[in-house]
């Protein structure tokens, strides 16, 4: 049974990365699976994503890059501010400038710099770098 389908999303993608394929599938598929996985998309950690209905919840075909060293789910979902965002920069990644954390505001989901621009905070989902 699955609990946390975002998880299981990222470690089929960071499994597939750490054993060198170039392609994974994601399921089950969910809104918010398909908008991180625009994020990493823009940030050049995935090459493409496809959405797949198969009639019992869709899946996603992705199509990696190489350039993910990690991705992770953060639990418990942090809420932070705006003026907050650099202390979880600093604790989730591995050095300034590298790496994304990706979070969910009332402006959609976004990346920690989108974020920052926007001077929204919202509730920390994942991190990749």
């Amino acid at each position: 049974m699955k609990h946390d389908p975002l998880n299981d999303a990222l470690s089929t993608m960071n499994n597939a990365e750490m054993s060198g394929k170039l392609t994974c599938e994601v399921r089950p598929a969910s809104k918010l699976i398909g908008r991180v996985l625009k994020v990493m998309q823009e940030y050049g950690y995935l090459e493409t994503f496809e959405y797949v209905e198969d009639g019992r919840g869709g899946s996603y075909s992705i199509r990696l890059k190489g350039n993910i060293n990690k991705c992770k789910v953060v639990k418990p979902r942090w809420s932070m501010k705006a003026a907050e965002i650099e202390e979880y920069e600093s604790r989730y990644l591995p050095a300034q400038d590298f790496g994304v954390l990706i979070l969910t505001t009332n402006q959609g989901v976004l990346s920690h710099s989108e974020a920052k621009e926007l001077g929204v905070g919202g509730k920390l989902l994942a991190y990749v770098y």
